[in-house]
């Protein structure tokens, strides 16, 4: 299999790195590197292309999805109590809105 051939991995193998290529290039990273680091992220993931037999793929770690999520509560954290309540109480309102239809 040459470099860069693709035909390993499995569809949701590959979906997962188109969104994640998009993800990037919509933060402003050039589409060679967002490229890049979406197919090194399914990499780690995933130990690579599962397509090769019945049985034979591994699970998915899903951590970079779990770094991702640790980032969001430290960010979280450093907030003060009065600043989270405050947030939660906008986010309910909008909701709430959202969910009348206004």
């Amino acid at each position: 299999m040459p470099q860069g051939d693709k035909s390993a991995y499995t569809d949701k193998q590959k979906r997962k790195a188109e969104h994640i290529e998009k993800s990037y290039e919509e933060r402003g990273t050039s589409e060679k590197r967002a490229e890049a680091i979406a197919w090194a992220t399914v990499n780690k993931e995933s130990g690579g292309g599962n397509k090769s037999g019945s049985g034979r793929g591994k699970a998915d770690t899903k951590a970079s999805a779990k770094r991702g999520g640790a980032k969001g509560g430290e960010a979280s954290a450093s907030r003060s109590a009065a600043e989270r309540s405050a947030s939660a109480r906008k986010a309910a309102a909008t909701r709430k809105r959202n969910a009348s239809g206004g």
